[in-house]
């Protein structure tokens, strides 16, 4: 089955939508992180996700790390779904299910070694999905995304195979390596950023060349 595909790090509308006419099935909306690329204002992930009719998905990427500040996080951007990017302490999930009802969670894994795989499987049950990706919250300065690093795919694959929701993979994607993948991982979606981008704007090329592999 054709893997579902998530373009992260959207500047502005046009560039949402040059991604969704390409094929994509959800956008990302980076907000404020500690680094990694992307990163726009509260006011305008509310504008993009304003314009993004249904069925696209608006993932918000938040690095809060409290239901509050998750919470009053989407107030402030109301999208469809939101991208947990860092550790939730206490794993409060219930607490933002009970406050967004309607609004799907992705909880991100940072594939680092074995123990990620327990990890997944452990947090897949409060989510709605996971998001295996190649940061590193270990560091002094957090890595919670948009790294362009591949992780080990191997352990990618079983998380697919064990963690019981679906999986998107991201890390280092773009139109040489996606075939590989796909293959590997077999993951319900993938998602990337850098790997569509020149000088960190969208291109279009790149968006063409790696939906094309996709679609082979």
């Amino acid at each position: 089955m054709r893997p579902r595909v998530k373009i992260c790090c959207m500047a502005n509308s046009r560039e949402a939508f040059d991604a969704i006419s390409f094929g994509a099935s959800a956008v990302g909306l980076v907000g404020a992180m500690p680094s990694g690329p992307g990163p726009i204002s509260d006011e305008e992930i509310f504008q993009i996700a304003n314009t993004i009719p249904p069925p696209i998905a608006t993932f918000l990427l938040t690095s809060e790390t409290t239901a509050a500040g998750i919470i009053a996080h989407h107030e402030r951007t109301r999208t469809n779904t939101i991208q947990i990017v860092d550790e939730l302490a206490g794993r409060t999930y219930n607490k933002i299910r009970e406050a967004l009802p309607n609004v799907k969670l992705v909880q991100v894994i940072h594939v680092i070694d074995e123990r990620s795989v327990d990890e997944a499987a452990e947090l897949a049950e409060f989510v709605d999905a996971i998001l295996l990706d190649s940061g590193n919250p270990q560091l002094a300065v957090r890595e919670l995304g948009g790294t362009g690093r591949r992780h080990d795919w191997r352990l990618s694959r079983r998380i697919v195979e064990t963690c019981g929701k679906p999986v998107f993979l991201a890390g280092g994607l773009n139109a040489e390596n996606v075939l590989e993948a796909i293959e590997t991982v077999q993951a319900f979606g993938l998602d990337l950023c850098s790997g569509v981008r020149t000088d960190g704007k969208l291109d279009l090329r790149k968006l063409e060349r790696f939906f094309n592999a996709v679609n082979r």
